[in-house]
């Protein structure tokens, strides 16, 4: 790539990188609202888990759609019609807490998602191609180190605006009379408007942004190969099958460990709400730093391998966490978010590569794999609820990891077999 041609790409390149940003601070959030609502509405694990379902079953259902609009009318329009879909949702945050409806609360997080997944269908790829493609997996998980940025903001300084801190005994709701619950519970679910309906001014004033800049018009570039997009071409593609089904587990496994992560902190470390908090605040940092820490270490490992290596790790720590008690549970916890956060852009790079003119619809299928995270966190509501215990839930994650593990072997495996080797080394 030339400088002129580089010079180009690269305020295209910072602006849809601030993308990453925004939807991991109102992925981060999710953590937040699950033991917020938890409280509002009563709630046991299992219902609190609705928040995530309702936020990843967007993603199955607008991928295509979204992939299929951006195919047709370009990244741009995409990313437009993401950011709309991503405001309306949020400021529809305050008339949910105003009915007190928990389906309203669901609503409005669907709809953000919906955005979302416009975005991340768009962003992800987009980046990838906006440079050489030795550098594609550097490139995308630099990135996404943006979106581990707001893993550890929004809880360190929302969060705290979010959770009042007042934890009620089921003896000290019984004891309270039929006004006096009302308040309290309106008081909870009042507290998440302001965040939410500036995040919604502020989601606005980018699509504003978006709009009248410029975005160069890469579809010749990734359409290299001659040939008609199809499915069925795409799913010629080995990688791309895995990727696809690494992603569901790595999704699920990363929703499962930190929307959680209150409750085992709470649970199994006997912290406070308000403290469980600011160690969320740490494991939004970690998950930063290990984006960051990754990517450089990719100059030097091969991205494959590096992956391999983590969902070991990862393995190891969530086996210590489901059978340890005390503090180290939450160390283990925040070990696991440093050590997973490479993981998402690295199986979507390694997925979507070589797709040539299939890649928008690759990008599609694995972001519709993101419903993992609608459909693994229940499972461990279930166990938690049945076992009355969060720590066995963690099996779930836990068998994630595995999946992962066999997806780095098998895709190293399979370049030995003769299959394209990766550009990235």
């Amino acid at each position: 790539m030339n400088q002129t041609k580089g010079n180009k790409y690269l305020f295209p390149l910072i602006l849809v990188t601030s993308l990453f940003f925004f939807w991991g601070f109102v992925h981060n959030l999710d953590p937040i609202l699950i033991p917020h609502l938890r409280k509002a509405f009563l709630l046991n694990d299992l219902e609190s888990s609705l928040v995530d379902s309702s936020v990843f079953i967007a993603y199955f259902v607008m991928a295509l759609p979204a992939g299929f609009i951006m195919r047709k009318y370009g990244y741009k329009s995409g990313i437009l019609i993401g950011l709309l879909l991503f405001g309306t949702g949020s400021i529809l945050f305050v008339p949910a807490a105003n009915t007190l409806q928990y389906v309203f609360f669901l609503g409005a997080l669907f709809i953000i998602a919906c955005g979302l997944t416009f975005l991340e269908t768009a962003a992800n790829p987009y980046v990838t191609i906006l440079g050489p493609p030795e550098t594609a997996t550097q490139r995308i998980n630099f990135s996404q180190s943006f979106n581990g940025l707001a893993a550890f903001v929004a809880p360190n300084y929302i969060g705290k605006m979010i959770l009042s801190g007042k934890e009620l005994t089921a003896a000290q709701q019984q004891a309270m009379s039929p006004e006096q619950l009302n308040a309290y519970l309106s008081n909870e679910a009042a507290s998440v408007k302001g965040p939410y309906l500036i995040l919604g001014i502020i989601i606005f004033i980018v699509a504003v942004i978006f709009f009248f800049t410029k975005l160069p018009d890469i579809k010749h570039e990734e359409e290299g190969e001659s040939g008609v997009a199809s499915f069925s071409g795409a799913f010629k593609s080995i990688k791309l099958r895995w990727g696809i089904l690494a992603q569901f587990f790595y999704v699920g496994a990363q929703v499962c460990v930190g929307s959680f992560f209150i409750k085992m902190s709470t649970h199994a470390a006997g912290l406070s709400e308000t403290m469980s908090t600011t160690y969320l605040g740490i494991f939004g940092l970690a998950f930063m730093l290990g984006r960051f820490f990754g990517t450089f270490l990719m100059r030097y490992i091969n991205p494959r391998k590096l992956l391999i290596i983590y969902a070991i790790i990862c393995s190891v720590l969530t086996a210590i966490a489901i059978f340890a008690s005390g503090i180290i549970v939450v160390y283990m916890l925040i070990g696991i978010a440093f050590f997973m956060s490479i993981m998402f852009p690295t199986i979507f790079s390694i997925g979507i590569e070589g797709l040539g003119h299939n890649t928008k619809i690759g990008s599609s299928l694995i972001v519709m794999a993101i419903v993992g995270g609608a459909a693994l966190p229940p499972i461990l509501g279930l166990i938690s609820d049945a076992t009355q215990n969060i720590q066995y839930g963690y099996l779930v994650p836990l068998i994630c990891f595995i999946v992962i593990l066999i997806f780095g072997i098998n895709n190293r495996n399979s370049e030995k077999n003769g299959l394209p080797k990766s550009s990235v080394n």
